[in-house]
């Protein structure tokens, strides 16, 4: 029998706030919480916001709400109106042109037409006879000015020892450290309990780190005159969020890695925690990814593509209403009348354990991944164009969770988390292929959340910040509704589906799977489901008993008490990330081998080296 993967903690940092305890979630109902829910939510936000300060009621409620979410890109990124460029500036000499320069800026090879004659030691006279192309600084203001972006004034850098660290970074080990928090038992009692080769860790970014620490410093360093530094090449591998975690995070020898599958990098990294849990290889998986791209460069990239949704445009669409300026709350409208999606910042971070661990740790259980399934679009005319992979990925994961909870579950108690972009060729294809396996599965109305539209697109997080949004629903009843947009475009395949701007209350049990949804650029479609604790619960007690259960149950009251004991503390703003500098490195004198094991010093559970011949049939 395989092993179930079960979630049993998640975290992270997006525009709704902190993950862990359903905070980011709550930020996205708000309108449909009751007042304590709320008073929570705004608390949450306002540790973020504020973080360190004596007095944190100077902002009221209703800024702290104005600041979080989709909203007009603040100066904390860059400036939307006044974007520094570098200006083509051909010169053509009428007469000599002088000009004095130090002899440090002088470049190493003159230009044509250039002659230098010394002033002093330090300054030289310029005299050009011919033309030259030179650069100067310009400023421009920027077509697109929406993005999904950290709640402000939360800077994750100033919470520890960042030393330069590139922001996607900075965020990994806040989130990170907030899915530990959220476990409820200490990562050093889990060290010694499972062998370190049985833990693994999933986490990167779709891009990597391309702001001034990583690989944007790294490529622009001899374009401004500046010199690359001995971090920058290093901090931006796309991996680099997986070996953060490990190195000062975690402490994990596990296995690590991240796979890259553009918008869809989340559930490709939780395939490889499903497919080491069920195999046995993995007892822990930590899955994530962070992305930072709210920076002038790539947003400038994405533009030109004309995939997000510009200043023009936004007005354009709401013509009728005479704006002065967009609507940027409304930037993104999945499945509505819309004209790009919206680009955003977050990384997000789920941890999975075996069910028999969870079982003996009390862990409590917010969810199981049941699957993930990923296709190509083979043949494609264009390379970000979507196609027929979604269509495999989408029907094999109802048909997979159908065999789990049978098809009455599948038809009446679930429900999709879509990709639900913003982009009108997204809304016609995405619905589509919802619709026909929708009509397939006989389900007739299928509850379709779309939660980009309040966060914006994370790129390679994107299914994390879903799949956060899923667990919130099992723990508020509420489906999060399409709230920025009005109706659903004409266009748009609906028979089978149930779109809608309103908050659909359900209850808690209500829904039995959750499927998640991502497609990506290059044709990289995947789909996965997660399944509800109360039908958790269910496989547990067949086949463990009553008697395992009620254990279990009792053991998880501490557990709980204890992920409870850290949200209160964040809410107090007694917490900080866990960053581990140089901290009980291990080498050569730590380890014992031989033939059977190896021991590492400080660790109970030793590594086994007894192999099974997995090719025994085929041996002699």
């Amino acid at each position: 029998m395989s092993a179930l993967p079960i979630i049993v903690g998640f975290g992270g940092i997006n525009s709704s706030g902190r993950s862990s305890a359903h905070h980011g979630y709550c930020r996205t109902v708000f309108s449909a919480l009751d007042e304590s829910e709320q008073r929570r939510t705004l608390a949450s936000l306002r540790q973020l916001m504020v973080p360190g300060e004596e007095d944190d009621t100077t902002m009221s409620d209703e800024q702290i709400l104005a600041h979080t979410l989709v909203r007009r890109i603040e100066h904390q990124h860059f400036p939307v109106d006044a974007v520094s460029w570098n200006k083509k500036l051909p010169l053509t000499p009428q007469g000599d042109l002088q000009f004095t320069v130090s002899v440090r800026n002088m470049p190493a090879v003159l230009p044509p037409g250039w002659r230098v004659e010394p002033i002093d030691k330090k300054t030289v006279l310029v005299t050009v006879t011919a033309a030259v192309e030179m650069l100067v600084r310009d400023y421009r203001k920027v077509p697109v000015q929406a993005a999904g972006q950290l709640p402000m004034g939360f800077e994750p850098g100033k919470l520890y020892q960042s030393r330069n660290h590139p922001r996607g970074l900075q965020m990994t080990v806040f989130a990170a450290s907030d899915a530990l928090g959220s476990l409820g038992i200490d990562w050093s009692e889990l060290q010694q309990q499972v062998p370190a080769d049985q833990i693994s860790v999933y986490a990167g970014s779709a891009m990597g780190q391309l702001d001034g620490n990583g690989y944007g410093g790294l490529l622009n360093s001899r374009a401004l005159g500046k010199r690359v530094t001995s971090k920058q090449c290093a901090l931006g591998f796309a991996e680099m969020p997986a070996d953060f975690v490990n190195a000062y995070v975690l402490g994990s020898m596990g296995t690590t890695g991240t796979s890259m599958g553009a918008c869809a990098s989340f559930l490709y990294n939780l395939r490889h925690g499903i497919d080491d849990i069920r195999s046995g290889r993995t007892r822990i998986a930590v899955i994530g990814n962070s992305e930072a791209p709210i920076n002038a460069d790539i947003m400038e990239g994405y533009s030109a593509m004309g995939a997000l949704a510009t200043d023009e445009a936004l007005l354009a669409l709401d013509a009728a209403k005479a704006l002065a300026d967009p609507d940027y709350r409304r930037a993104c409208r999945p499945f509505a009348e819309n004209c790009g999606f919206t680009i955003a910042e977050s990384a997000q971070f789920i941890i999975l354990m075996d069910d028999a661990l969870v079982m003996e740790t009390g862990a409590t259980i917010f969810a199981a991944a049941g699957d993930v399934f990923i296709n190509a679009d083979g043949n494609k005319k264009s390379i970000s164009a979507p196609g027929v992979g979604n269509y495999i990925t989408v029907a094999k994961a109802v048909a997979s969770a159908k065999s789990v909870v049978g098809a009455e579950s599948i038809s009446q108690r679930s429900y999709v988390h879509a990709h639900g972009t913003s982009t009108p060729k997204n809304r016609t294809t995405e619905s589509h292929i919802l619709n026909e396996t929708a009509k397939a599965f006989a389900i007739d109305r299928w509850p379709v959340a779309a939660v980009k539209c309040y966060l914006g697109h994370s790129i390679g997080c994107a299914a994390g910040d879903q799949i956060a949004s899923a667990l919130g629903v099992w723990q508020h009843g509420i489906i999060p509704g399409i709230a920025t947009i009005e109706s659903v475009a004409d266009d748009v395949h609906q028979d089978h589906l149930n779109i809608s701007p309103e908050h659909k209350s359900v209850g808690c049990q209500a829904m039995d799977v959750a499927f998640v949804n991502a497609k990506g650029f290059g044709g990289n479609n995947a789909t996965g489901y997660l399944l509800a604790p109360h039908v958790v619960e269910k496989m547990l007690s067949k086949k463990y008993g009553a008697e395992a259960m009620t254990a279990y149950r009792a053991k998880n009251i501490a557990v709980a008490a204890k992920a409870a004991a850290y949200d209160e503390a964040t809410l107090q703003g007694q917490t900080s990330p866990q960053y581990w500098f140089d901290h009980q490195v291990r080498g050569d004198e730590h380890i014992s081998l031989s033939d059977t094991e190896i021991r590492i010093e400080g660790y109970d559970a030793s590594i086994s080296l007894e192999m099974t011949n997995p090719y025994a049939e085929m041996c002699d």
